[in-house]
């Protein structure tokens, strides 16, 4: 019995797969286009699906994975996308590059410990830093263009705390033939 339980305890987490933008609570529809918003704030199981045993929440910083479904007849340039989280005050984060995320927080200086009577000193090497994980750039969201009846998802990060009544606001959303924006996108995170 107990050898069954320990098989259990060493099975793989269930892989991350995210649901498409019209299965998200907090979502918004302009000129058929879809985008899904959802704050991985807890450490909960969704966090240890995403991400593994790193919680960027913990760390200082709130990944929050958006989902787009373009349902219009033409394709949408995603490559100006900006995006803001707004807390209930109206103050605005900008969202993070996920490529400068594992700058946030460096890693610890080497520890020194003096050697016996005139030897060398024992460098310690230093702890890597807890950002600097493949799940944070290997999961944000990095598409550039996207054609008719394709979706895309990933992590946008923010350097926040998750707020009640807080929104993410996204602009810079065009349609790629004419170079026309699409009007904004304010998700509340309710």
């Amino acid at each position: 019995m107990s050898i069954a339980a320990a098989f259990a305890a060493d099975k793989e987490p269930a892989p991350f797969r995210p649901a498409p933008a019209t299965a998200f609570a907090h979502r918004q529809a302009n000129a058929q286009v879809t985008i899904g918003a959802d704050p991985y704030a807890a450490g909960d199981e969704k966090v240890r699906i995403a991400f593994g045993k790193l919680d960027p929440y913990q760390l200082g910083v709130l990944p929050v994975l958006i989902a787009v479904q373009n349902d219009s007849g033409k394709a949408i340039r995603l490559d100006h996308l900006r995006a803001e989280y707004v807390g209930p005050d109206r103050k605005r984060v900008d969202s993070t590059p996920a490529s400068d995320v594992k700058y946030l927080q460096g890693p610890n200086s080497p520890k020194w410990i003096p050697g016996p009577g005139g030897k060398k000193p024992i460098v310690l090497k230093p702890k890597k830093n807890p950002l600097n994980a493949w799940e944070i750039e290997g999961r944000a969201l990095t598409a550039q263009m996207l054609p008719p009846g394709q979706s895309a998802s990933g992590f946008l990060y923010f350097q926040t705390g998750f707020e009640r009544g807080a929104l993410i606001y996204l602009s810079g959303i065009t349609e790629a033939g004419t170079g026309k924006e699409l009007l904004y996108f304010e998700i509340p995170l309710e």
